[in-house]
C-alpha cells in the first residue's frame, strides 16, 4: 500500500504550491442584502455551491463599483471553494464564466493552485469531499452545529495528501464521471420537477384547460386569462369540461380536504423503542429529512410497527420546526415524531405530493405565526386545506403524464445515491493509496 506524503496548507503555501487561502470581507465592509442588484458581480454564498459548480444564475449580485471597494474575496476560474462557516464542507470549482471574478462571503474560502505540476484542483476538491477530510474539518470547526466555524488561520493546519501528479489526475479522471452523472441527474430532476409541477398546477389548481375554453368563447369570469388555442392533445382536451361550476371548479369535479385524499401517519416517540442489541433501524428525524440523509447515530428497535418503517419512495412531511416534504430515498429507517409518513389507497403518490407542495406556503406561514420557538401545524390545518379531484378519466390521463416524470425523479435520486456511495467508498482509499486507480476502475464500471 502506498503512503502519500502529507503536507499542511501552511507548508504548501511555503512551498509555492498554493496561494494563501482567502475568504470574503468581514464586518461593516461585508455587503448586505440591501446592496444586492439585478446584475453585476456574482456574490457567492455557501448555498450557491451546487453539484461541484457555482450557481452563477440564482446567486445574488453586487455592483462592480461596490466590488471594487472590497478588500478581499476575489475568486477566479479554477479556484477550489470550500464553505467553512455554519454550512460546512460544500465544495465547488469556479468554472469559466463571463465575469472577471466572483466575490465570496466570509463563509466561503478559495484555494488557488500556483503549481499545477504538483497539485491538481480537481484532486483537491475531491479530497475536500472525502470523509477523512470532512471528519477532521467538522471536528475542528465545532461538530457541524449552526455555530460551526473554521477560519482561515485554523485552516492552515489542515492536512492535504500529495500523491504524484499523475496519480492525482488519474483519481480525478476516475471520480469525475461519477460526479458528472450525479450532476446530470440533479439537473434532470429540476427539469422533471418543473414539468410535473407546471402540468399539475395548470390542470388541478388553475383549471387551465377549462378556463381556456371559456376564454375562447369570451366567458372567462376572471378576464385576465388570454385566449389560447387548445394546447393539449385532442383526446385529453376533450376530458375537460367547458365551464366552471358555481364553486369555481370545473363542472363534475370533486373537492376534498387534504387529509381525505391521503393518510398522514405521525411518527413515534422512538426513545420508547430503544435498540435492544438485536436488529435496529436508524431514526429519521427532522434534521435527517432536511438533509435527505441518515447521518445520525440514533437507532431504534426494528420491532416497531411496520407502518412506522420508512422505505425508499415514501413521502415524508415534517409538520413541526422546518416544514418541508420530500420523497425519501436515503434508505430504510424509523419514523420519528414530528414527521408524517403520507400514503394513500386511492390516489397516486404524485397527486398528494403536489397538493402538499401547493399548501406548503400556507402551512409555513401558520407555523411561523405560532408563539412557540418551534412552529407547527395541527391536524385541523390539513382538513382546512382543500384539494380538487378530477373525474376518473382526467386522473388517469394525468397519471399517465405526471406519474412517469415523478417516478423518473425517484429513480434518478436513487441512482445518484448509489454513485455517491461508490465515490465516498473509493475516495479515502484512493487518497491514502490503499487501493490503486486501476483496481478502483472495475468498481466504477459496475455502477456507472
Amino acid at each position: 500500500m502506498a503512503e502519500w506524503p502529507i503536507y499542511t496548507v501552511h507548508q504548501l503555501i511555503e512551498l509555492g504550491v498554493i496561494e494563501r487561502p482567502m475568504d470574503g470581507n468581514h464586518g461593516s465592509i461585508h455587503p448586505k442584502t440591501a446592496d444586492f442588484v439585478e446584475s453585476g458581480i456574482p456574490f457567492i454564498m455557501a448555498s450557491d455551491l451546487k453539484g461541484g459548480r457555482v450557481d452563477l444564475i440564482n446567486c445574488a449580485f453586487i455592483s462592480e463599483k461596490q466590488a471594487g471597494q472590497l478588500a478581499k474575496g476575489f475568486s477566479i476560474p479554477g479556484d477550489v471553494l470550500l464553505s467553512h462557516k455554519a454550512t460546512l464542507g460544500r465544495t465547488a470549482i469556479v468554472q469559466d464564466c463571463n465575469f472577471p471574478f466572483i466575490m465570496l462571503t466570509p463563509q466561503v474560502t478559495y484555494y488557488r493552485i500556483k503549481d499545477e505540476n504538483r497539485l491538481n484542483n480537481r484532486f483537491l476538491k475531491y479530497y475536500f469531499n472525502s470523509r477523512p477530510f470532512l471528519d477532521i474539518f467538522e471536528a475542528w470547526a465545532g461538530g457541524g452545529s449552526t455555530r460551526s466555524y473554521l477560519g482561515i488561520t485554523a485552516q492552515r493546519d489542515l492536512p492535504i495528501p500529495m500523491p504524484p501528479i499523475e496519480v492525482q489526475l488519474a483519481i480525478a479522471e476516475l471520480v469525475g464521471p461519477l460526479d458528472d452523472k450525479i450532476e446530470v441527474n440533479r439537473r434532470m430532476n429540476e427539469t422533471l420537477e418543473a414539468m410535473a409541477r407546471a402540468i399539475f398546477k395548470d390542470w388541478f389548481v388553475d383549471f387551465g384547460p377549462t378556463r381556456t375554453k371559456m376564454a375562447l368563447r369570451g366567458e372567462d369570469p376572471q378576464k385576465e386569462n388570454v385566449a389560447r388555442a387548445p394546447y393539449l392533445a385532442p383526446d385529453i382536451w376533450s376530458l375537460f369540461p367547458d365551464h366552471l361550476d358555481n364553486d369555481g371548479k370545473p363542472e363534475g369535479w370533486g373537492e376534498q380536504p387534504l387529509d381525505q385524499i391521503a393518510d398522514f401517519l405521525n411518527g413515534l416517540a422512538l426513545q420508547k423503542y430503544p435498540a435492544n442489541g438485536g436488529l435496529s433501524l436508524p431514526i429519521i428525524k427532522i434534521s435527517q429529512l432536511r438533509a435527505a440523509s441518515i447521518a445520525s447515530a440514533d437507532i431504534a428497535s426494528a420491532d416497531i410497527p411496520t407502518s412506522y418503517v420508512v422505505q425508499n419512495g415514501d413521502v415524508l412531511f415534517s409538520w413541526s420546526g422546518s416544514l418541508i416534504h420530500r420523497v425519501w430515498t436515503a434508505g430504510r429507517g424509523a419514523l420519528n415524531q414530528h414527521l408524517f409518513k403520507v400514503t394513500s389507497k386511492h390516489f397516486p403518490k404524485w397527486f398528494f405530493f403536489h397538493w402538499i407542495a401547493e399548501h406548503m406556503p400556507s402551512f409555513q406561514a401558520t407555523a411561523a405565526s405560532k408563539a412557540t420557538t418551534m412552529g407547527h401545524i395541527q391536524r385541523h390545518h390539513l382538513t382546512q386545506a382543500m384539494t380538487f379531484v378530477g373525474p376518473p378519466a382526467v386522473m388517469k390521463a394525468a397519471d399517465e403524464i405526471i406519474g412517469p416524470l415523478f417516478d423518473r425523479q425517484i429513480a434518478n435520486d436513487l441512482e445518484s445515491r448509489t454513485l455517491a456511495a461508490t465515490r465516498d467508498l473509493l475516495l479515502p482509499k484512493l487518497m491514502s493509496g490503499e487501493i490503486r486507480v486501476r483496481d478502483a476502475e472495475k468498481l466504477v464500471e459496475a455502477v456507472a
